[in-house]
């Protein structure tokens, strides 16, 4: 039998995941979201779709599932050193600019890390600049709305040609762990790294975002993209209201704040400079 959601069905969870996480899910998306869905159907014992509606909107399933149903839906695309302008401009402009204010203790967020990679590409280059800059020292919190992508953030273990090819060798040396067993196929970012980063599930669509003092320097790339624009301009204003004044705010190069008012000016290519 060919399992389909219902239009009834559809619009349903499309709502519920746009209200939740502020991603937009088209009609166009439709046979996505299916076969998303039915790793769920496996993991639950439910056999259609229909029927997993049915669970989750009228029996209040989704009080235990939503965090899975959320999992199921999201996309997780990253790479380290993604998008490398960001991370020239930050260790050449950025982090100089930064310790000349004064700023000798820098808090980073990343804000929608996935598996990780975004986050220990960051520790990377602080470690780098400290390593030059003694006197400094950085903390990265490092979040997202994905449980499993933390999950797999928090080990940091990842297969060789995820690393390999983005990380330069001399960084490979000495942030890299290659396993003794060379039936692995896997390395693992170093302690010293893992260390500097904190784990924490947080949903964009929450209206305060609870990080504590406030960061240096925020990248939310790459996500906007799944939002509109009236949700964009509210992420972004709360971003920015976790922002230091002199801070940066790093997007995705394929995302625009054209038509927000936000108290940022640009300073290069999607980074900003809060006033």
């Amino acid at each position: 039998m060919d399992d389909r959601l219902s239009k009834r069905n559809f619009e349903a969870l499309s709502g519920y995941i746009y209200d939740y996480s502020g991603i937009k899910m088209p009609v166009t998306k439709i046979t996505m979201l299916e076969g998303r869905l039915r790793r769920r159907l496996r993991a639950t014992g439910i056999h259609t779709l229909d029927a997993y509606c049915d669970f989750l909107f009228k029996n209040n399933g989704l009080a235990s599932e939503s965090t899975y149903l959320i999992d199921a839906v999201t996309t997780n695309k990253t790479d380290f050193f993604r998008e490398p302008k960001h991370f020239e401009y930050m260790e050449r402009t950025a982090l100089p600019e930064m310790i000349a204010a004064g700023h000798q203790r820098l808090r980073i967020w990343s804000s929608a890390c996935s598996t990780g990679a975004e986050p220990y590409t960051l520790a990377m280059v602080l470690q780098e600049f400290a390593n030059s800059k003694r006197d400094i020292d950085y903390r990265i919190l490092a979040t997202d709305l994905s449980t499993d992508v933390l999950e797999v953030a928090r080990r940091g273990i990842y297969p060789r040609d995820m690393i390999l090819p983005s990380v330069a060798r001399d960084l490979q040396q000495k942030y890299v762990m290659v396993p003794r067993s060379r039936e692995r196929t896997d390395l693992r970012i170093s302690p010293k790294l893992r260390a500097k980063v904190g784990f924490a599930r947080m949903n964009l669509m929450d209206d305060s975002y609870p990080v504590g003092d406030l960061m240096h320097m925020i990248f939310c790339r790459n996500v906007l993209i799944y939002f509109d624009k009236q949700t964009q301009a509210k992420v972004l204003t709360r971003l920015c209201e976790c922002l230091l004044p002199g801070g940066y705010l790093f997007v995705g190069h394929s995302e625009s704040v054209t038509g927000i008012t936000l108290p940022v000016k640009q300073v290069a290519n999607t980074v900003f400079r809060k006033i």
